[in-house]
């Protein structure tokens, strides 16, 4: 989901009502036995709804303690309680409480447990609001993306990038078994548990030491069976699969594209596609780059993985892999390639 916070307009608004907003947030919070309560990020929101009436909503990350769930990080959402919107962060919770159902059936976990959802109604600026919080644990290790920032990527070995990839791969077919499309997945979204740390300090291919990801962020998540067009590209503009920018549905296949661009990432520390950031027609530049440009060439320390790369970013739905399952396999034998290295 898109930040409108970089407006002036908007940011002067952000500016003027953050600390009622966030002193109204405390105090609900405290009533609800959270303590040590950090606010990390606060945006503002806007909607068109079906009344063609323009609603603007906040949504922000807190970090905080509390006497049953320890650490925990918190996504919340306040709106007009008069007009309800779409992106209610109640959906995300539904999603999240069904991925964790079905990860549970089959015992492995996809997705941080949702350890509360709670919905209610407070007064600020003379205004009911409704606040929506989604309670998670907090994960010290942070995401993905934490790991591939420019100082960090340089440190990893040919098998830990391995290892991010084949985990990665796991995680979205564990998802996609479950009957769930993502929709936004990206580095930031993969989350990294607690056996991090082991991980990195293991130097042999043993699958225990492997960390368990998470995926986080299920705002634009679908079940396959229901997953439709929107009427505009939705998701992160750097993951979208070129038929997400002509108006086609999200399918595995998006996914699949999606993980492709992690798979750059996670090798080169650079995703395959990038704009001017200075563009004024981003989104135009964005569908181009996905549209048009061409597969990147990996160096020769990763050729290794260049059919598996073209494959996954392949243009056309149809020359795309079809099942996440089917990279599994191959990512399989590159594994030998890795430890031969």
């Amino acid at each position: 989901m898109e930040n409108s916070a970089s407006n002036p307009s908007i940011t002067q608004a952000l500016q003027a009502q953050a600390v009622q907003l966030l002193s109204t947030i405390t105090q609900e919070l405290d009533v609800q036995h959270f303590s040590e309560i950090v606010h990390q990020r606060i945006a503002q929101q806007s909607t068109e709804q079906t009344q063609h009436i323009d609603k603007t909503y906040f949504q922000g990350l807190t970090r905080a303690q509390h006497p049953q769930f320890g650490s925990v990080m918190i996504k919340w959402q306040l709106s007009d309680g008069a007009y309800p919107i779409v992106s209610d962060l109640t959906h995300e919770a539904d999603i999240l409480a069904a991925v964790n159902a079905s990860s549970k059936i089959k015992d492995n976990a996809i997705a941080p447990p949702l350890l509360v959802h709670h919905c209610v109604d407070v007064q600020i600026l003379e205004q009911l609001q409704r606040l929506v919080i989604v309670v998670m644990p907090y994960y010290p290790n942070g995401s993905l993306a934490s790991q591939l920032t420019a100082s960090k990527h340089l440190s990893l070995t040919a098998l830990q990038k391995h290892r991010f990839i084949i985990q990665s791969a796991y995680l979205i077919a564990n998802l996609h078994q479950a009957s769930w499309l993502h929709n936004d997945i990206k580095p930031s979204n993969i989350l990294l548990d607690d056996s991090f740390d082991s991980f990195l300090s293991n130097s042999e291919d043993n699958s225990s030491t492997m960390p368990n990801l998470l995926l986080t962020d299920f705002a634009l998540s679908q079940r396959m069976t229901v997953a439709n067009s929107q009427p505009n590209p939705a998701g992160t503009p750097a993951y979208l699969a070129p038929e997400r920018w002509q108006g086609q549905k999200a399918t595995i296949q998006s996914d699949i594209y999606a993980f492709g661009v992690i798979m750059v990432e996670i090798l080169m520390g650079k995703r395959p596609f990038n704009i001017d950031l200075q563009s004024n027609q981003s989104m135009t530049d964005w569908a181009i780059q996905h549209c048009q440009q061409s597969i990147p060439k990996l160096p020769i320390e990763y050729a290794h993985y260049q059919s598996i790369l073209d494959k996954s970013l392949a243009k056309r739905v149809e020359k795309r892999y079809q099942s996440m399952d089917v990279i599994l396999e191959g990512l399989m034998f590159e594994a030998l390639a890795v430890n031969r290295k």
